[in-house]
């Protein structure tokens, strides 16, 4: 283990093999950080909160959190988690492997999250909030839960399912879910449920058309969605196999083979 000096490490804490803490880190009790995870300078790891239960946190193996990050206790994350700078997640987090948060994004925890699902900078995700496997959110979406802000009244989270794509600046409001495969254009407002395989765009948003009627500029006409057919940087080499046989890889010229 590389742990700097300057950094505050619980001795209640369970560190695994090959762990660096960067200085002036704070490692609270009963937090578990797994094999070959890297924590830079100035995060917060376990901040106390009552709302987590009296659960731990657990940070899957080779993870990396960037600097000011702050974690609440009460969250698992799975192995290849990976943050921007000043990222805050709350507790009852619970996500699979490599759950990417961008800077500056902010999940408030009672959240489940599928595996690797990817968040830019500036994502807004509230409590209650559904969220499947391989979704991405663009920079500065926001997903919202209050149905009369602000209010006592039950809040709602909305739910994304597979593969969904929601691009920058885009809103979606309390309990709507996103269909499988579907994309929410850039500073469209979603106000309704969108069925699987679409895009719907404007404000409020309304369907478009169905997914694979969007092209790729400057890839002679090849289809941009399904993405999983032509997008697959950084992703494991078992998780791209089963993209392959399910969706087909698509040649120079975008058609499937």
């Amino acid at each position: 283990m590389k742990i700097s000096k300057l950094a505050q490490v619980s001795p209640r804490a369970r560190l695994g093999e090959n762990v660096s803490i960067g200085p002036y880190t704070i490692v609270h009790d009963d937090v578990e950080i797994d094999d070959g995870t890297t924590i830079e300078s100035h995060c917060v790891i376990g901040c106390p909160t009552e709302l987590a239960d009296g659960k731990s946190l657990k940070i899957g193996s080779n993870s990396l959190i960037r600097s000011h990050s702050v974690f609440y206790a009460g969250s698992s994350f799975g192995s290849g988690l990976r943050t921007g700078n000043r990222a805050t997640v709350r507790e009852k987090t619970v996500a699979g492997d490599g759950f990417q948060v961008g800077a500056n994004a902010e999940f408030q925890g009672h959240t489940t999250i599928g595996r690797h699902v990817r968040s830019q900078s500036g994502v807004f995700v509230p409590q209650g909030t559904q969220i499947g496997s391989f979704v991405w959110l663009l920079p500065h979406c926001v997903l919202t839960n209050d149905p009369h802000p602000p209010s006592d009244v039950a809040t709602v989270g909305p739910i994304l399912e597979d593969f969904a794509v929601v691009c920058a600046m885009a809103c979606i409001l309390p309990g709507v879910r996103i269909g499988y495969g579907s994309v929410v254009a850039a500073k469209c407002l979603v106000t309704r449920d969108v069925p699987a395989g679409v895009i719907v765009a404007g404000v409020p948003a309304r369907v478009r058309g169905p997914v694979e009627e969007v092209r790729l500029r400057g890839r002679n006409g090849m289809p941009a969605y399904p993405w999983p057919r032509h997008f697959h940087r950084g992703y494991p080499p078992d998780v791209v196999e089963t993209w392959i046989r399910r969706f087909g890889e698509a040649d120079k010229e975008g058609s499937p083979t």
